[in-house]
């Protein structure tokens, strides 16, 4: 039988938020939001590691920021970036977000085109 625990963890103020507008909108609490998505996570990881399967996990390091795109695409054998976010989506997993040195350095490089 399952019980359940009340924990404490931080979260950005802007994220619950928006949190709390998506769970009105599904008609839920951002409590049982947290709950499903932190069960299917769960499940899916441990279901993937008893069939074997190490793609749910290179996926998981992909979106943790773990591991960058050409090393994910290279272990699962995907020549194209659509392939790759095709199967974020399968995997309910977000795109990671790049570092801010990431980003200012490709805002840089559009900017230099700029004549």
């Amino acid at each position: 039988m399952s019980t359940n625990v009340n924990f404490t963890a931080s979260v950005d103020r802007d994220l619950l938020k928006r949190a709390k507008v998506v769970a009105a909108k599904a008609e839920t609490s951002v409590n049982a939001l947290f709950s499903s998505e932190l069960r299917y996570l769960v499940e899916t990881f441990e279901a993937s590691e008893v069939a074997g399967n190490r793609n749910f996990r290179t996926l998981l390091y992909f979106s943790l920021g773990r591991i960058d795109d050409l090393t994910t695409m290279e272990s699962l054998g995907l020549e194209r970036e659509e392939d790759l976010f095709l199967m974020m989506a399968q995997a309910h997993l977000p795109m990671p977000r790049l570092s801010d040195s990431m980003t200012q350095g490709m805002i840089d490089d559009l900017n230099s085109l700029i004549p």
